[in-house]
């Protein structure tokens, strides 16, 4: 048995597949606001907010290498396009 038979991913349009998407994260707001159970005890506990402002910045951190990572690949290939 093929796993896309239940849903047939060949037909499904990009369009149904969104509005599946958001209508899903209507339904379940609280999954968005999840996070793990001890964090936020730490950080609701504080008074200072010292630690919630490292959380915060760890956070950007680990965002910010991927990108940086992904356009430093896309600026090589361009150059060597260019070439």
């Amino acid at each position: 048995m093929e796993p896309y038979r239940l849903i047939n991913l060949k037909k499904t349009s990009t369009k149904a597949l969104f509005v599946i998407l958001v209508i899903g994260l209507a339904l379940f707001p609280s999954q968005l606001e999840a996070q793990c159970a001890m964090c936020r005890a730490v950080l609701e506990s504080e008074e200072s907010g010292t630690a919630a402002e490292g959380i915060n910045n760890g956070i950007v951190y680990l965002m910010a290498i991927p990108y940086v990572l992904v356009a430093g690949v896309f600026y090589f290939v361009y150059r060597k396009m260019r070439s």
